[in-house]
């Protein structure tokens, strides 16, 4: 069977809706871009039901006056006319779950865009379910190691938290959300969501294919509702995500490492619907309730006695402006944030992290270790001291300044080297293999050019390597 990816028409099948015997019938009164406007005349349908209208899904947003709601329509509403009959299914989207999904590639509804049958499963759950009480939540201490070695050192993962990739359009969030995907994937005792909002529909079909290619996909679900489509499914598709993942941990009992590209798609989703729902806007245009949609999809994302739910979130910062409202309220959700430079995309220095920008709360003594802790440390404020002599350089040169500034710049130019790294998802492309590296060899490179004196080496050889080894192999 071909594994090409497909794109298909984004609606569910009306006979997933059990309820349909008992379902009331209205009429569409109004069309507003994406959001549909329908009347019934007996009892309306509760927020977050189902509607059919033909073979179109619409989700009810609001309700209205005089039995009318409002709804988001999850397809192109091309053939809709006023008038038209519309059925109400009394329920919310349900989506298959369970050990049926791994290896597929599933739309909003979890029906197939891969060309493959629908999913087996006779087991169905609400996409809206609330966030795990209080109670039931714990804390883990434990580190996603990734390989990577700027995020490892700087910004270490949290098993059962939250870490946000943070970038503007053209500094690498895609391509290291893939290289963390190769990295962690294979190495995961879990399951894997990779969820795509509002993202290029060639991303798709070449995470498709790289995921056959690195023989992870049968423990891999992805989800899509990709830019092409209705504001309504880029909305939801996320939540959609979450069901699978909260199966696996509260039934399974498994724990899930969930990639999510783009979160900012998500917000921007809300707030094309807000605005044709008539909402006022909020700060910057976007819709005055940002703050309860985002935390309605992240506070879904933790960790219970039955398992964990790491996520990664890559973040669109808008203008490369990180004081925008999006990016100011996803941040507050994440346990670590992962920020990525234009300054140092310009320079070549890939990853683009930003060591000075980037945090995370695990990076303390107590969970790191020590000797972790003090060479964290010790990198930012070689790189800080370096920055701050920048300036001076730029008007005198290097022979103004004393010899310990000279040693302090030699060491953070080999440092921001050092933290370079070769990725496996660009190797076709650079003619680079890529490097997996273990934190331990980058606490090793890292403590071995703090306490370097003597600088006859060239800077250039610590580019594009993995650990120290392959700088003695490459001299």
């Amino acid at each position: 069977m071909s594994n090409q990816v497909v794109s298909t028409p984004v609606q569910a099948d009306p006979s997933h809706a059990s309820g349909a015997d008992a379902a009331t019938h209205g009429e569409v009164i109004g069309i507003r871009g994406g959001v549909v406007d329908v009347r019934f005349p007996q009892a309306s349908p509760r927020i977050h039901d189902l509607l059919y209208a033909g073979s179109l899904a619409l989700e009810v947003a609001s309700l209205l006056e005089s039995g009318a709601v409002r709804c988001m329509a999850l397809a192109p509403v091309r053939g809709l006319g006023l008038g038209m009959p519309v059925r109400a299914t009394g329920m919310p989207i349900q989506v298959p779950v369970g050990d049926a999904v791994l290896g597929r590639m599933l739309n909003v509804f979890g029906e197939p865009i891969d060309n493959k049958p629908a999913p087996a499963s006779d087991i169905r759950r609400s996409i809206h379910q609330p966030p795990p009480a209080l109670e039931d939540r714990v804390v883990h201490s434990d580190i996603l190691e990734t390989g990577i070695k700027a995020i490892d050192l700087l910004s270490p993962i949290e098993r059962g938290g939250k870490t946000g990739l943070f970038g503007g359009a053209g500094v690498g969030k895609t391509v290291l959300i893939t290289e963390l995907i190769n990295n962690t994937v294979q190495h995961y005792q879990g399951v894997s969501l990779f969820c795509g909002i509002g993202e290029r529909s060639r991303e798709a079909e070449e995470l498709y294919r790289e995921m056959g290619d690195a023989g992870v996909r049968d423990k891999t679900v992805m989800l899509f509702g990709q830019m092409n489509e209705a504001p309504g499914v880029r909305f939801l598709v996320g939540k959609t995500a979450l069901t699978m993942a909260e199966y696996f941990r509260d039934d399974q009992k498994q724990d899930v490492l969930l990639l999510i590209d783009n979160i900012f798609r998500f917000v921007q989703a809300g707030a094309e619907v807000s605005g044709l729902m008539g909402r006022m806007p909020s700060r910057v245009g976007y819709q005055p309730t940002l703050a309860t949609e985002l935390a309605s999809l992240e506070e879904r994302i933790t960790s219970t006695r039955n398992g964990a739910i790491t996520s990664i979130q890559a973040v669109y910062v808008p203008a490369d402006d990180f004081t925008d409202p999006a990016a100011a309220h996803i941040f507050s959700h994440l346990s670590a944030s992962v920020v990525l430079s234009r300054k140092r995309a310009s320079e070549g220095l890939y990853p683009a992290v930003d060591p000075l920008g980037s945090a995370s709360v695990m990076l303390t003594p107590a969970m790191v270790g020590q000797r972790h802790y003090d060479i964290a440390r010790a990198v930012r404020r070689t790189l800080a001291e370096y920055e701050d002599l920048r300036d001076i350089i730029a008007m005198l040169g290097m022979e103004e300044l004393s010899a310990a500034d000279r040693a302090t710049v030699a060491r953070a130019r080999r440092l921001e080297r050092f933290l370079t790294q070769p990725f496996f998802t660009t190797g076709s492309f650079t003619g680079n293999d890529g490097k997996r590296v273990p934190v331990k060899d980058t606490l090793d490179g890292c403590e071995t050019i703090l306490n370097q004196t003597e600088f006859d080496d060239n800077e250039t050889d610590y580019y594009m390597i993995g650990s120290l080894k392959d700088l003695k192999a490459k001299s």
